[in-house]
């Protein structure tokens, strides 16, 4: 007889694999929410949402995002620096040209994981590279084509995308 039961995952049984996506020519939005859903497991038949049952995300080139429309200029990043009248403001493409640019990858993420402890425990699991090397070779990560599953991933060139 078959069971009607769901079947809840504890966090022993839980089997994390490790993804690399080479972040090159990808629309930003597009790329967080597929590495979104990888990091909370929701790819995966035995997803349960209160255990961090996702993977691993290793993005190279995040400097090399692309931002469709006007984003570049018009989306802007706010934080205050704790005094008064200390809003500031910086455009997404200037962060994409400065010093960090793996941030803005980062925070695209982060803003599509549950806020809380457990989304904290699997934001761990992003790890965002400027360039093409990372350190967790030894996790024998396996390559994701995000190109590959839509067309529109990629921003093809002309006057409405901006490479980063």
């Amino acid at each position: 007889m078959l069971s009607t039961q769901t079947r809840s995952l504890k966090p022993a049984e839980v089997q994390k694999n490790w993804w690399v996506i080479d972040a090159e020519g990808l629309v930003l939005g597009r790329l967080a929410t597929i590495v979104a859903n990888r990091l909370r497991g929701k790819h995966k038949a035995t997803f349960t949402p209160h255990v961090d049952c996702g993977d691993h995300v290793v993005i190279l080139n995040a400097g090399k995002v692309r931002l469709t429309g006007n984003k570049a200029d018009q989306k802007l990043f706010y934080w205050h620096t704790g005094y008064s009248g200390g809003i500031k403001e910086r455009s997404v493409g200037d962060l994409l040209d400065g010093r960090y640019p793996e941030r803005v990858v980062t925070k695209a993420v982060e803003r599509m994981i549950t806020r809380g402890p457990l989304g904290r425990l699997q934001m761990k699991n992003l790890h965002v590279y400027t360039g093409t090397e990372h350190p967790h070779g030894g996790q024998t990560p396996v390559v994701l084509d995000v190109a590959a599953m839509n067309r529109k991933n990629t921003a093809s060139g002309g006057s409405q995308s901006k490479a980063a």
